[in-house]
């Protein structure tokens, strides 16, 4: 049973000296993105992200890019982490796990997901350069890092192969919204029920 449109929605918005966020999420979207970070890399990873997950996000940053693009990738992590945990609510009649391999080109990126509301996030990539054009490879985990962390999500990702960067970047972005595609869809076995033998899964 699908929900009715913004029934799952939430935004964000914080400011402080180091960056400008406003995101805004729709768990039940059909992948429709507007992203504007100033990070032309991360921007293109963030669509993927959208597209792919069928989550339509929204995520405007301004940030302190004149000394590197560390702090808007990290707070637009937080943002979106904090839009989708709001959106979820209680997390009720949700799938909660999955997993899956996705491979692009040459590169193989596994990853897995429970919305639990533990956060906690494994990360087994290494990049072959330390940059894609001019981002900063060691970002990618640094954004999912901010994102499970604030969306009580635990989170794996494991790339399996792979030669080139970019490719390596995009799989894992591909994955991770195919995970959370699936684990945030509703279980119509569960109804409303809370997908734990505890009742919660609010952390």
């Amino acid at each position: 049973m699908a929900s009715a449109k913004g029934q799952r929605a939430a935004k964000f918005s914080r400011e402080t000296k180091e960056t400008s966020i406003a995101v805004s999420v729709d768990i039940d979207g059909t992948g429709r993105f507007d992203i504007a970070t100033g990070v032309g890399f991360f921007d293109h990873m963030l669509e993927q992200l959208s597209r792919h997950s069928l989550i339509d996000i929204t995520a405007k940053a301004k940030g302190d890019l004149h000394i590197d693009d560390h702090h808007t990738v990290e707070d637009t992590g937080i943002g979106l982490g904090q839009a989708i945990a709001k959106a979820l609510g209680e997390r009720r009649g949700i799938v909660r796990y999955a997993s899956i391999d996705l491979a692009m080109d040459e590169a193989l990126t596994r990853a897995a997901v429970d919305v639990s509301g533990r956060p906690f996030l494994v990360w087994n990539v290494a990049f072959p350069s330390s940059k894609i054009g001019t981002f900063d490879t060691e970002l990618v985990r640094e954004f999912f890092q901010a994102l499970s962390h604030n969306a009580g999500i635990t989170l794996h990702v494991t790339n399996l192969y792979g030669a080139n960067s970019h490719h390596i970047a995009e799989t894992c972005f591909k994955a991770a919204a195919r995970v959370l595609r699936t684990a945030f869809e509703h279980d119509p076995r569960q109804a409303d029920a809370v997908p734990s033998t505890k009742g919660s899964l609010k952390g």
